[in-house]
């Protein structure tokens, strides 16, 4: 059964996130309230951490920038990223590596 925070969708993933801005490091942390909970080092000003965010994802998944859709939570800490031409078990596995 797939995590609470990783929901299968037509084009790929979605993945419900839960963003720590100003963090000594960007990782993965681990699960909060049902959410990805994921530390990131930029601040949350003018799209910095929403952009460390996305090419973080796609680093870790080995996908391009352009396949990692930020689509609900643009200004709050929670947010919802669809991961396109990804399976679910392939996230999973990957991000519950930093966990």
């Amino acid at each position: 059964m797939a995590p609470p925070w990783l929901k299968p969708v037509p084009e790929g993933v979605e993945l419900a996130v839960l963003v720590q801005p100003r963090a000594s490091r960007t990782r993965v942390v681990g699960v909060h309230d049902g959410l990805l909970k994921i530390q990131l080092a930029a601040p949350p000003v003018d799209g910095e951490a929403n952009a460390a965010l996305v090419e973080f994802l796609a680093k870790q998944l080995g996908i391009p920038k352009r396949q990692v859709v930020l689509v609900a939570g643009d200004a709050s800490r929670r947010k919802r990223i669809v991961l396109h031409g990804v399976d679910a078990a392939t996230v999973e596995a990957v991000m519950s590596q930093g966990t």
